[in-house]
């Protein structure tokens, strides 16, 4: 048992360092050679955000534990709407703008409903995996046409992220070392995300058959494991009251867990499961909707607002846990 902790307690925090050192790295590289601001800000951040739950669900899809890889993105779903915009709000009062609520959070909300419509007869194909990375491609689309249009959102992404032009100007050659050494720092962060994946998951399985603990509750852990990375930037963002980046960081990595994780794990692993009924799926999908009102009906998500989504997430764990 007491090595399924050790397990579990190191892939959380190895997960955690290594998908945010592995965004710094995609960014850095990205700038370096010259890709659009707009590409990195919508597609590149967003996606990277969701790395963690691309790996711990397509690893668990892989080895037929197509639950618990649903349990981990419907967990996350959950988490980042309450736990890190909870957070972040609790912090500092969120400011969210009109038009990204009406865009960016009606996206979410339909990949949140597209989700639910996949998973509401307990079982998840092959061609519907394909199905919900096609709508993902349209959706980075519309994500990247927008940010075009809204260049301050763009900066808001960028701001902190350490680039080699922000450290003056360079020779050729030290230019070059510093992309290589970007480049594999990357490589070695993806090997120890998928490593800190597997641990997590070998942990998570393991005290489940010790304890007896549900899928959902196995996938609670897993979740929250893997929104880390939103939650370590939310808070930062709240601090630095820079609430487009904390609120943009919970729509785009919603989107990406619901059609492109769960779509990647249909297609790597489909099959039946049984422990995500309709009640958590229907959770899901009332916690984006306290949160977008909060957001929508007066513009910001106030501090006791935020306490209302931490209760919210105390509550599903304890849902979970029964």
């Amino acid at each position: 048992m007491w090595l399924d902790v050790v397990r579990l307690v190191v892939g959380l925090i190895a997960l955690s360092f290594a998908a945010d050192r592995l965004v710094r790295s995609a960014v850095t590289i990205s700038r370096a050679f010259e890709v659009s601001a707009v590409i990195i800000g919508a597609v590149i951040i967003g996606f990277g955000t969701s790395i963690p739950e691309f790996v711990v669900s397509g690893l668990a899809a892989v080895e037929g534990e197509l639950d618990l890889a649903i349990a981990n993105v419907v967990s996350s779903n959950i988490a980042n709407v309450t736990l890190v915009l909870g957070t972040a709000a609790v912090i500092s009062a969120l400011p969210t703008a009109r038009h990204v609520t009406r865009r960016e959070g009606v996206l979410m909300l339909a990949a949140l409903l597209i989700l639910v419509a996949v998973l509401a007869d307990g079982q998840l194909g092959f061609w519907e995996g394909v199905m919900l990375l096609a709508l993902l491609g349209g959706a980075i689309l519309l994500m990247v046409r927008w940010a075009a249009d809204d260049p301050s959102d763009v900066a808001s992404a960028l701001d902190g992220v350490a680039t080699i032009e922000d450290e003056g100007a360079v020779s050729q050659s030290v230019w070059r070392s510093r992309v290589g050494r970007e480049i594999v720092i990357g490589i070695l962060a993806v090997l120890v995300t998928v490593a800190a994946a597997k641990f997590l998951l070998d942990g998570a399985i393991g005290l489940g058959e010790h304890f007896g603990l549900s899928i959902v509750f196995l996938g609670l852990i897993t979740g929250v494991g893997t929104s880390l990375p939103e939650l370590a930037a939310a808070v930062a963002s709240a601090r630095r009251k820079q609430s487009a980046l904390a609120v943009g960081n919970v729509l785009g990595s919603n989107i990406f867990n619901s059609l492109g994780v769960i779509g990647f794990a249909a297609v790597l692993g489909p099959g039946s499961f049984a422990g995500i009924t309709k009640l958590f799926l229907a959770v899901m999908i009332g916690v984006a909707l306290v949160a977008g009102v909060s957001a929508f009906t007066g513009r910001r998500i106030e501090r006791l607002e935020g306490a209302l989504l931490l209760i919210l997430f105390l509550a599903y764990a304890i849902l979970a846990f029964g």
